[in-house]
């Protein structure tokens, strides 16, 4: 099972949309995506630079990856709209740790809202839903893909997700392939 968690206030068709096109795609894989519940985002409150308005990513892993052992799932992917950084970043869309098993999204910086623009909640979505397969792919052990058109393209501006496609490349995928088989998922 890939388990997904809200982080604070996330609307509900979002977490909804997310956990269709993922649970679909990992169908093929024999692993189901499901709403796992929704954590609060107060808890979360130490990650938060005050100077910057961000919070650090990599703080919401280790939670999450407690949250993740207690399910038995093979993966946890959190969404919050919590605006997220990393150190030597100005922000990121997500971020994911392998040996954790764990992985988080921002909906922040993929709301049209954010750059000025009218909302568009299927770009959203979409956008969305590219973040989510993306740290799964790296939760389930892929890099970042020179394929500028793969799911595994490495983000660095929203124009970056707009170009790249809601899948995994054949060559990623088949790597996923591959490593899903040695953690046990397929035969």
């Amino acid at each position: 099972m890939i388990a997904v968690v809200s982080i604070g206030p996330v609307e509900e068709w979002l977490i909804e949309g997310i956990i269709d096109f993922v649970g679909d795609y990992y169908s093929r894989f024999n692993l189901r995506a499901e709403f796992s519940g929704k954590l609060p985002g107060e808890p979360f409150s130490v990650a938060l630079d005050p100077s910057r308005g961000q919070y650090l990513g990599r703080v919401f892993l280790p939670t999450l990856a407690t949250l993740r052992r207690k399910l038995g799932a093979k993966a946890i992917l959190g969404v919050t709209d919590l605006d997220l950084y990393e150190e030597g970043l100005n922000f990121i869309f997500g971020l994911a740790n392998r040996s954790l098993g764990s992985a988080v999204i921002s909906t922040r910086r993929l709301r049209n809202e954010f750059y000025g623009l009218p909302p568009d909640r299927d770009l959203l979505l979409e956008r969305a839903v590219k973040e989510a397969m993306h740290e799964l792919g790296h939760v389930f052990g892929l890099d970042h893909c020179p394929d500028r058109r793969c799911v595994m393209h490495f983000s660095n501006s929203i124009h970056d997700t707009d170009i790249k496609g809601p899948l995994y490349c054949p060559r990623c995928e088949g790597k996923l392939e591959e490593n899903l088989k040695k953690m046990g998922v397929l035969p």
